[in-house]
């Protein structure tokens, strides 16, 4: 039978007042949800022109917010493509000198980076071959002390195609949000909230579904039980999926491989360091424009491959990561300036944490992959003939999932260990 391969991207994002004087929202008053509106990516409009260089800032993005993750020792993978999805949104509601630290981060103006994402969404296409879909949403709150700014909203309708929904954010509106990522993520993310803050005012959501199958799968015979050998020396034995791949990357401290997925339009994508550099080595020697060239240098010729049957997840508050990559006043309470946002009664809106959770599974038929962003906040061809390249992930490497019109991941993590 065949197997359905799933790489799905939860954005979140909470907007909420702070608990000093915050009141109570309290649950179940029984107003239901209401639908403002109701798009989606088709309906999107405004500029899709992207300049000339985006996709290396993106890839910049990329690898800047991977050094900044990066978990020492440890398995690490994060979503950059939901990461600057969820900062983008929220920077719609930004001003002064909170957006402009957001655009440093981001790598990007906000208008363009309003563009390469609308873009993006509107290059996506059905296929038999494979799915992509985006989906986004806000919900802001009933309650009377708080006000939805109405550009900020039609922005994110205009740029995103986002849904809008008022709601009393009560036990209701808990079950409709996990509803609506349920479906939006084909029932892989079933629940994506415990519970709703009681000074919470706004979520923002985006979630993406990716759906595909290798290329070429593996057969029961090319799938053997070997060595992985971390980095100080232990060993563990894993499932290695044997193949010959086509596409083989190089730079002077790592090689790697490229395997498609079916359609050719998206990848995974490895860089194995040398013998004696270790992966926080060979993360510490990338930046963004580095990355770009070994994926766009890579050469069509025979690779003698084996990559790990792996299945691994990952979690990371991100506030301290973005502020060391100059987000700081967006995380102040006195400072913070969202006021494009919404506005509150109460007090000043700031973010107060930024949640990522990822998952992914690679196996014989493909791969399955899931991120999660919260962002909480508070108030307060024909291969040439030469000798084949051999890449045996059997030991520490980087890997990406990867669009392959861009060359720009969408995914990316280290595995140390498989086990």
């Amino acid at each position: 039978m065949k197997r359905i391969i799933v790489i799905a991207l939860i954005i979140m994002m909470v907007a909420a007042l702070a608990a000093c004087g915050g009141e109570n929202m309290g649950s179940g008053n029984g107003e239901g949800t209401e639908v403002i509106a109701q798009s989606s990516t088709e309906d999107q409009q405004g500029q899709t022109e992207v300049p000339e260089g985006t996709d290396q800032k993106a890839t910049d993005f990329v690898v800047r917010l991977l050094k900044a993750s990066n978990d020492s020792g440890k398995n690490t993978l994060i979503s950059p493509l939901s990461v600057m999805s969820a900062l983008t949104m929220t920077a719609n509601g930004a001003g002064g000198e909170t957006l402009k630290q957001m655009e440093e981060a981001l790598g990007m103006p906000l208008e363009e980076l309003n563009a390469y994402l609308t873009a993006y969404m509107n290059s996506l296409s059905d296929s038999d071959k494979y799915k992509m879909d985006l989906a986004n949403s806000i919900w802001f709150t009933s309650k009377d002390s708080f006000t939805v700014n109405e550009d900020f909203i039609k922005e994110n309708v205009a740029k995103f195609g986002a849904d809008i929904y008022k709601a009393p954010f009560d036990d209701s509106t808990l079950k409709d949000i996990n509803k609506w990522v349920k479906e939006k993520t084909d029932g892989m993310i079933p629940k994506i909230l415990d519970q709703i803050s009681e000074d919470a005012v706004m979520y923002l959501i985006n979630a993406l579904a990716f759906e595909a199958e290798w290329v070429d799968p593996y057969f029961d015979f090319q799938v053997q039980k070997e060595d992985f050998t971390a980095e100080d020396g232990s060993k563990e034995k894993v499932e290695l999926m044997h193949s010959t791949e086509g596409t083989y990357l190089e730079s002077e401290d790592a090689t790697g491989l490229v395997k498609y997925y079916k359609g050719g339009k998206y990848a995974f994508a490895a860089l194995l360091p040398n013998e004696g550099v270790s992966v926080d080595e060979l993360i510490a020697n990338l930046d963004g424009n580095k990355l770009h060239e070994i994926l766009a240098n890579r050469k069509d010729t025979e690779v003698i491959a084996a990559i790990p049957k792996f299945e691994t997840d990952f979690d990371i508050e991100m506030s301290d990561v973005l502020k060391g990559m100059g987000m700081i006043d967006a995380f102040d309470a006195d400072k913070a300036d969202f006021t494009a946002m919404g506005t509150s009664e109460i007090n000043n809106i700031f973010i107060s944490r930024v949640i990522h959770k990822t998952f992914i599974s690679v196996a014989e038929q493909g791969t399955k992959a899931g991120a999660a962003t919260l962002v909480e906040m508070t108030e307060g061809c024909a291969l040439p003939e030469e000798e084949p390249k051999e890449v045996i992930l059997n030991r520490p490497f980087v890997y990406m999932l990867v669009d392959c019109e861009s060359w720009t991941p969408f995914f990316i993590g280290t595995l140390m260990r498989v086990n």
